[in-house]
C-alpha cells in the first residue's frame, strides 16, 4: 500500500483510507472483522464522524490491540442526542460526545480532532472565539487531539478554514461531478435522485480548483469523502455524465488532484477492499478517467489540465502534468510562491526545454494548449 504525507500533520496516511460509517448497517462481529481485514491490507487511516454507540464501539473492537496502527479522523461537535445525530457547538453535547468516542473507541487519543462538518461562513466566524474552538485548543495542548482538522463540503468556506493557519489537514468532498458545481450549502441535494445537473456545465469549478492548489501550497492535506458521490457516478442513467465511472477511476481521480493524500472509501464487505486496494496494481486503463470524461455525452472538462498523465511520453521527459500543476499554483498567486519557485526548480526538466512538437497535444482527452503553457510556465518560472 502507497502512503502519503497528510499535510503539516507529519502523518504517513495510505492513499487508499476507510469510511466508516457503513459499519453500523451489519452485525457487529462482521463488521469489526471487516475492519481487521482493511489493516491487513495495509489501509490505516480511518475516518469517525458517526455520533452512534454502535458505529463507535465497532470501531474500538475493531482497533483492539492495534491502535498504534491505525490514523484516526474523530469528529467534535457531532453527537448523539434522542437516538439520532445532532451537530452542535454546543458545550453541553459537544464534550460528553468527545469523551464518549474516546471512551468506545478505547483509546486516550484521538490522532487528528476534526473540527466537525464546517460548511457556513457564520458558523466558521462564530467558532474563532468560542468555548467550541477553545476546548479544541485544550485538547491539542494536553495531547488528547494530536492535529487539528475541519470537514467541509463547501470550497468557499474549507478556503477560509485553511488560510487560518489553525488547521492541518481537512476532509472534502472531492469527485468528477462534485466539481462540476458552484459551492453550495447543500451538499444533500447534490445527492438526491431528483438532483440535475445543468448540461452546459464545462470543467472544474474554479473555487474547488484553487482550494485544491491552495491547499498545495500551504502544505495542508486532504482525505476525500463522498469520493463516488453515493454510488450515482457507477450508474450511466444516475451519473450526470451519462456514463458509468468504476471505483478505480474515482479513486484515482481524487488522488490526482493537487493537495490529496488519502480517499476514504465506504467498505460493506472485504470484497468492496479488494477492490478499491487493487487500485495499487491496477494498470493504467482501469484508471483512465480523463478518456471517459472527454467522450461523454454531458460536460466537457476542454481546455483544463486534469494531471491525468496522457500527454506521457515527451520526447525531452518534460513531467508535464507536473508542471502544469506547479503552474496552475503559481499562477493563482500575485507573485510566485518561494515553496512553489523551489518544487518546480527541483523537477529533473523544465518548460524551457519544450521544443513544442505537440505530440503531447495530440495525446491529451480534453484538448490543453500544452506547447502555449510550457511557453508561459517557462516565462513565469525563469526557466
Amino acid at each position: 500500500m502507497n502512503k502519503r504525507l497528510l499535510g503539516k500533520t507529519g502523518l504517513m496516511v495510505s492513499e487508499i483510507g476507510f469510511g466508516g460509517e457503513w459499519l453500523e448497517r451489519h452485525p457487529e462481529e462482521e463488521s469489526v472483522q471487516v475492519m481487521r481485514y482493511a489493516a491487513e491490507q495495509g489501509i490505516n487511516i480511518i475516518d469517525c464522524w458517526m455520533p452512534d454507540p454502535k458505529s463507535r464501539d465497532i470501531l474500538g473492537k475493531g482497533m483492539l490491540g492495534n491502535r498504534e496502527n491505525w490514523i484516526v479522523q474523530g469528529h467534535l461537535g457531532s453527537t448523539w442526542q434522542n437516538g439520532q445525530y445532532v451537530r452542535t457547538r454546543d458545550m453541553q453535547f459537544v464534550k460528553p460526545a468527545f469523551e464518549d468516542l474516546l471512551r468506545r473507541l478505547q483509546t486516550d487519543y484521538i490522532d487528528i480532532g476534526m473540527i466537525h462538518y464546517v460548511d457556513r461562513e457564520e458558523d466558521w466566524l462564530s467558532l474563532q472565539d468560542s468555548d467550541f474552538m477553545r476546548y479544541v485548543m485544550e485538547l491539542k495542548e494536553k495531547g488528547v487531539i494530536r492535529h487539528i482538522g475541519a470537514s467541509s463540503h463547501n470550497p468557499k468556506v474549507a478556503k477560509m478554514v485553511v488560510q487560518s493557519g489553525i488547521v492541518e489537514m481537512i476532509l472534502f468532498s472531492i469527485n468528477p461531478a462534485f466539481d462540476m458545481l458552484p459551492y453550495t450549502e447543500q451538499l444533500d441535494d447534490l445527492l438526491t435522485e431528483g438532483y440535475h445537473y445543468e448540461d452546459s456545465l464545462s470543467g472544474i469549478d474554479p473555487e474547488r480548483a484553487e482550494l485544491y492548489q491552495l491547499c498545495e501550497q500551504s502544505n495542508v492535506g486532504i482525505s476525500v469523502m463522498k469520493g463516488f458521490a453515493g454510488g450515482r457516478l457507477f450508474d450511466a442513467k444516475r451519473s450526470p455524465f451519462a456514463v458509468p465511472l468504476t471505483p478505480l477511476q474515482c479513486i484515482h481521480y481524487a488522488l490526482t488532484r493537487p493537495g490529496v493524500s488519502t480517499i476514504l472509501c465506504g467498505y460493506d464487505t472485504k470484497e468492496q477492499i479488494d477492490e478499491a486496494v487493487r487500485y495499487e496494481t491496477a494498470t493504467a486503463e482501469e484508471k483512465d478517467y480523463a478518456s471517459v470524461l472527454a467522450n461523454a455525452p454531458l460536460h466537457s472538462y476542454r481546455g483544463q489540465c486534469t494531471y491525468c498523465g496522457h500527454c506521457k511520453p515527451c520526447p525531452m521527459n518534460l513531467d508535464i502534468a507536473m508542471i502544469n500543476k506547479y503552474y496552475d499554483l503559481a499562477s493563482m498567486q500575485p507573485a510566485v510562491p518561494a515553496t512553489v519557485q523551489s518544487h518546480y526548480q527541483l523537477l529533473d526538466h523544465h518548460a524551457s526545454e519544450c521544443i513544442g512538437c505537440q505530440a503531447c497535444e495530440s495525446r491529451c482527452p480534453f484538448g490543453v494548449p500544452v506547447a502555449e503553457r510550457m511557453q508561459k510556465t517557462a516565462a513565469l518560472f525563469g526557466c
